[in-house]
């Protein structure tokens, strides 16, 4: 009997974003940049185990069928302690990452139905950008989370 196996092929790029600037603004300087109109998605990117969640951005070429999306890396959340005794006592806060192993990345840039020459003029674009420390395309075979960005 033959099995056959279900591949979900990756139909998308990713470029990695480092920026010390808050995620709308960066999407206002990225609509400047590369002439897109990123706008805030109406739901956050969550998960069903967790109460983290990742700001979206979204937008949509028409014209190119291509489909932008601008994610936070990093989600600062705060803990509520129930009691505020002693030293260690009260509120604080732990950071979660969309891509663990890429806790260096402040932003994401994931791009639907695009091509691998498309994506580095993007990052050369991006690059141009005063506020952007560096962006990169990230090779998505290497990620051991990619399932995160399936959205």
């Amino acid at each position: 009997m033959q099995v056959f196996t279900f591949d979900l092929e990756d139909d998308y790029l990713l470029i990695g974003i480092h920026s010390t600037e808050e995620d709308y603004r960066l999407a206002y300087l990225i609509n400047k940049c590369l002439k897109t109109k990123f706008v805030r998605y109406k739901h956050s990117l969550d998960f069903k185990d967790s109460n983290v969640e990742f700001p979206l951005f979204e937008y949509k070429n028409e014209k190119t069928y291509l489909n932008y999306y601008l994610i936070n890396n990093k989600c600062l959340h705060v803990v509520n302690e129930q009691y505020n005794a002693g030293l260690f006592g009260g509120n604080y806060s732990t950071t979660s990452y969309l891509l663990p192993e890429k806790k260096k990345v402040d932003f994401l840039l994931k791009i639907e139905g695009s091509t691998q020459e498309f994506i580095l003029e993007i990052v050369e674009k991006l690059n141009e950008i005063n506020q952007i420390i560096t962006s990169y395309q990230i090779e998505i075979d290497t990620l051991k989370s990619k399932n995160n960005l399936i959205f």
